[in-house]
This record gives C-alpha cells, structure tokens and sequence, in this order.
C-alpha cells in the first residue's frame, strides 16, 4: 500500500560493503532457509499471495493507458520501459479470482500454493542480504471515515535478513512507503525463526500482532493477529543478483518455484515498470479523490524488487536516518 507519509525508523549504519562479493554457489544457502521468517497472515484476509505467473497471464502492458502489446510473459517483460503499467484485464471493481488468491491461502504448515522470491546478494565483510519477497495481485487499502484509500493492483512487500559469517544479525520489514529494522533476536521466534505479522488487505509487514496506527495524523490502521501461517520456504523463486552488473541468476528454488523458475529465466527481475494499473481518472471504475488528504481510491501499481534498493549498504530500504531497534 502506498502511505501517506514516508514512515522509516531511523537505522544506524551496519557495515561497509563497497565492493561486491561473486556468489560462490549457485543454491540457496542452507542458513538462508533455516533463519528465514515465517509470517501469519491476518486472520480475515480475503486478498492472498499470488502466483506471479498468473498475475502475468490477466494483465497487459500500457503506456498513458494505452496498450503497448497484445501479450506479455517471462521472456519478454524486461524489456518493457519504466514507465509501462502491467494493467488488469479485468474490471477491478469485479474483485475476479485471480486476484483474491484464495486458493493460495497457506494451509497446515505454511504451504503456500503461490511462490514467494527469494534473492541473495553477497557482499563484504562476511555479508549476505537475503530478500523475501511476497507478492500480491492486489492491495486493499485502509480507510479513514469510511472512505477506502490507495487500493492497487499488483503488491510487491519484503523482509530482508542481513546474515553475518552466515549468522542472522538484523531483519527489515517493508511496511508501506518504509519500513521498520530490528536486532533478529529482538523478534519472537518461533522453532528459532523471527515471526512477523502481514497487516490485512495493504500486506505492511510487521515485528508484533494487533493494531499498527500510520498516516495523517495515525488516523489508518493496520490489523494483524496471529492468522494463517506463511512458510515461504516451501514454495519459493530462488535466485542471486550481482550488485556491479545488476543482473539475476538462477539459484535453486522449493516446490512449485523450483519447477516454474528454470523455464521462465531471470528477466522478469528486470523489469523496472509498475506491476499494476496506473491511477485511473474520476470515475473511472469507481474511482474518487478526497482534496483533503490528496489522495484517491485507487492509485497506481507498485514496481517490482529492482527497484527495492537491493543493493543498500544499511538495512533499511531508504537508508537515511535508519536506527536498528533492539526491542519490538
């Protein structure tokens, strides 16, 4: 979801990573997936993870909403311009069935039928940032006087894990426009693993259950409670990204994703453009603007993880003013 404001915890610097490290093995580490975190879905979701390719195969590429081609895949989607919306083909005021992702609601211990992405970037000084992303075929946004705001289709979130000398030293959650760092261990663990909360609907990510005040004045709210669990490392993308070419490659995946991921190829990571509609014009599917808070109903779709500062030197995805907290 797109907040109000910009909403970071400040975060002290952790570490000088100048020069980027070569992965030196091509599979996931095992520390990687032993420390990575498991997550609860709110408990009255009705928005869940989604494949992306099936997000692929219901949207088309658009420029100024105008379309730009007739189909758009793996292959060819990085080669689209920053400024392409992959737009729905459907009417978003349906709420049609790819978009809910019911069918990807994880189920017993935490298998998800939709893949998360995994990336891992070595870096200096011992070094790994290992990247969970989730992603999401649409966001509901919060409301503020029973007007909804900032709905979008496409939603891209992640926690990121900074592993020293293959140990975890400080965990990311994205949340809206920022996020939130921590000491790993200031986190509840569940099996030795940090647990996180994915707010209902805006999918922000966050270190504890219950409410999560944000935006003008704390007037949005969001929920999380200890709902459907998440285990993405049973069904994952893997791959790893060299800082100084800015390219992808392929490392091994779990379940479903291990099967996608070797066809499909890294190009897709590409992809610099929004992965959903651009803000629709009043009234367009039923689209309203509030001049006071200047914001509108819907609003545009999100870019994808190149655009997440993969290669940050702190832990915070906007490194200005980041502190680490050491208690939730």
């Amino acid at each position: 979801m797109r907040s109000f404001i910009h909403r970071v915890f400040p975060l002290a610097f952790v570490g000088c990573v100048a020069s980027v490290v070569h992965p030196s093995q091509q599979a996931i580490p095992e520390f990687v997936i032993e420390f990575a975190p498991l997550s609860h879905l709110w408990s009255q979701e009705k928005w869940f993870p989604s494949d992306i390719s099936t997000h692929l195969a219901h949207v088309l590429p658009e420029v100024n909403f105008t379309i730009v081609s007739d189909s758009i895949g793996f292959q060819d989607i990085g080669s689209l311009g920053n400024d392409v919306f992959l737009t729905s083909i459907d009417p978003v005021e349906d709420e049609p069935s790819w978009m809910l992702s019911t069918e990807n609601k994880p189920e017993g211990k935490g298998l998800s039928g939709a893949p998360a992405t995994i990336i891992c970037i070595e870096k200096e000084g011992g070094i790994l940032d290992a990247f969970y992303f989730h992603f999401y075929s649409f966001d509901e946004g919060n409301s503020i006087l029973g007007q909804e705001f900032s709905d979008h289709v496409g939603d891209w979130e992640h926690i990121m894990v900074r592993f020293v000398n293959n140990t975890p030293s400080v965990i990311y959650l994205s949340a809206h426009s920022g996020g939130f760092a921590f000491n790993y261990s200031a986190l509840q663990m569940t099996r030795h693993r940090a647990t996180t909360f994915i707010a209902g609907g805006t999918h922000a990510n966050y270190a504890s259950p219950g409410p999560h005040l944000h935006g003008p004045d704390n007037l949005l709210n969001d929920r999380t409670d200890a709902g459907p669990l998440w285990d993405v490392t049973l069904n994952f993308r893997g791959y790893w990204f060299d800082i100084p070419a800015q390219t992808f490659s392929v490392a091994s995946g779990a379940g479903l994703g291990r099967k996608e991921e070797g066809d499909e190829g890294v190009g897709w990571l590409q992809f610099e453009g929004m992965w959903g509609d651009e803000q629709y014009p009043v009234p367009e599917h039923g689209q309203v603007c509030n001049a006071t808070f200047n914001e509108c109903k819907f609003s545009s779709g999100p870019t994808g993880p190149i655009a997440k500062n993969l290669g940050r030197n702190q832990v915070c995805e906007h490194e200005t003013n980041c502190t680490i907290s050491s208690s939730v």
